[in-house]
């Protein structure tokens, strides 16, 4: 029998999304399950979920759950043959307009009932009350499974461990302490030592109190959130947890993510034959109303549309850049607050033929932003690991982001006083606090460097070549797991060095042993080479489709309205 882990999660590719925090849970998923870990992830029954599925079975009735009588259904995703258990009532999980917000944008009133919900699943089926087999860990990711700590130890699943995962400090999943009752919380724990927040009830506060083990998703992002300046209130709590508190920095689906594979591209490239790369760059033009120039540098913005994402500094940036660069071409994707959106459409228009601005999202866009573009614009106040800046590098888009979370650690700039030799080792741009004129010195930055054909080829290739996969993450993930679990689990085995952290990270992780508890558990083998051959992208492309066991490429292209 191999080690069980149950992921609790609110979203995971290839059934619901909103946000990063889809493609992580659902890397971290499919990674252990490559190491031989016997992974379920356990999220709402939403509409979209529930058509993703195969060979769903109800296995499970819940007649006392938050929100009403339930079922739990047992299925594998179509996409990836990942097992799931999928929470039904469709009075919570059915609705018309995202995961967590209505058709006009206001959260719904009863998310504390939804969330709840899942958290008390789990633990039933933690404590051995469900037919379901108990896990040795459950694994609870942000807000929404924040109180599946707390109702484990409630239940008396005492022999299973749990790990709280922080993707977002900044979303806690307060809500009013009158709620307590309706969502099933012990008495006991409705005090500051426990889940109360200011007067409120604070999901992930619970998590973090009453976890076994809390990780974040960034080296930095862990130092961050221990200071007042982003702690969120909770750095105070986090502090107390001392050693069981710790980074492991998210990794990213480098199959689905890999411009010599990508199925929504025009053509296929890789870091050794980039021509494809021109292609993209002219249908990304194309798709944009904007001058079919292959020479015009193009500086893309993906992301939410919000002043943590820094777009409101942004729409006062990038004017001073069109300016001061007359053949700059600038394309903006995304959606988010009403007003910086107006801003942003009202500047796409001052600039015609030069500047474009989409609001809305969709993966296909999404892919071709990164693949056609030369440079990416990803300000942001806060970023715990910063998923989009390593898409574009692996797609020979250069970032030109903030200084903080993630990003700090993945993106490589020795600074404005480097020589060229010390350039050549960058991967990307980074800047500091959120002026408008710090912004746009990046930008000009990069604008220098992208005419010098040879350094800038150089940045493209160091952040082309570097890991970002999940095989060191799944590995760090399964040394915690081992942990937690009691000596007597495992058998003595000597360390195994598992791949090489990422270059750009600035602080090393140390090789970690194979985890064998009763079930036989192995870490991620190494990609060591996913080099496309100069003039064969495609043909080497499908060769090297095989290299994931039970990987499908084609994610069926989620968009926020299929949600």
């Amino acid at each position: 029998m191999r080690t069980k882990v149950l992921i609790v999660a609110s979203e995971a590719l290839p059934l619901a999304k909103t946000g990063g925090l889809a493609d992580a849970v659902s890397g971290m998923a499919l990674a252990l399950r490559e190491a031989n870990v016997d992974v379920t992830v356990l999220l709402p029954a939403y509409r979209s979920a529930l058509r993703g599925v195969t060979g769903a079975q109800t296995v499970e009735h819940f007649s006392d759950l938050p929100g009403g009588e339930a079922t739990l259904v047992s299925a594998t995703t179509t996409a990836c043959d990942l097992p799931v258990l999928l929470l039904r009532n469709d009075s919570l999980y059915h609705r018309d307009g995202s995961l967590y917000l209505d058709e006009e944008g206001r959260e719904y009133d009863d998310n504390a009932i939804r969330f709840a919900a899942l958290a008390h699943a789990a633990a039933r089926i933690a404590a051995g009350k469900t037919s379901v087999d108990v896990p040795h860990i459950v694994h609870a990711q942000d807000w929404h499974a924040g109180l599946v700590p707390l109702l484990m130890r409630a239940e008396g699943a005492d022999q299973v461990k749990s790990v709280v995962t922080i993707h977002n400090l900044a979303f806690q999943g307060l809500f009013p302490m009158e709620l307590a009752d309706a969502i099933g919380l012990p008495q006991d724990c409705c005090s500051s030592d426990g889940v109360e927040f200011w007067g409120k009830i604070n999901f992930l506060k619970a998590g973090i109190r009453y976890a076994d083990r809390v990780t974040t998703v960034s080296h930095t992002y862990a130092r961050e959130v221990l200071t007042p300046e982003f702690g969120c209130g909770l750095e105070g709590l986090l502090k107390s947890r001392g050693s069981d508190f710790s980074a492991v920095p998210n990794g990213v689906d480098i199959d689905i993510w890999d411009p010599a594979l990508d199925n929504f591209l025009p053509d296929h490239f890789s870091h050794a034959d980039m021509r494809g790369k021109t292609t993209c760059k002219r249908e990304l033009q194309e798709t944009y109303g904007l001058i079919a120039d292959p020479w015009a540098p193009v500086l893309a913005m993906g992301s939410r549309l919000t002043t943590q994402k820094m777009a409101d500094v942004a729409a006062a940036a990038i004017p001073l850049a069109l300016d001061a660069n007359p053949r700059l071409q600038v394309v903006v994707l995304g959606c988010g607050d009403r007003q910086i959106e107006a801003s942003l459409t009202e500047m796409a228009q001052r600039y015609p033929g030069r500047c474009a601005v989409s609001i809305g999202y969709d993966e296909r866009s999404g892919h071709l932003l990164h693949a056609g573009a030369d440079m990416l614009l990803h300000g942001s106040r806060f970023e715990p690991f910063g998923l989009t800046p390593i898409y574009s590098m692996r797609y020979g888009t250069v970032p030109v982001a903030s200084r903080v979370g993630g990003m700090a650690d993945t993106i490589l700039d020795p600074g404005t006083q480097a020589g060229a030799d010390a350039m050549s080792e960058a991967s990307g741009v980074l800047f500091d606090g959120d002026s408008v004129d710090a912004m746009f010195n990046a930008i000009q930055r990069a604008m220098d460097m992208f005419k010098r054909p040879e350094l800038w080829r150089a940045i493209q290739r160091n952040g082309m070549t570097a890991d970002y996969s999940w095989d060191l993450p799944a590995g760090q993930y399964i040394d915690i797991y081992r942990s937690l679990l009691p000596a007597s689990a495992f058998e003595t085995q000597p360390l195994v060095a598992v791949a090489e952290a990422v270059k750009q990270v600035a602080v090393p992780t140390p090789a970690l042993g194979v985890a064998t508890p009763d079930a036989e558990v192995t870490l991620p083998k190494t990609v060591v080479n996913r080099t496309v051959a100069p003039g064969k992208p495609k043909a080497v492309a499908r060769k090297d489709s095989t290299a994931r066991k039970g990987v499908t490429r084609d994610i069926g292209g989620i968009t926020a309205a299929a949600l």
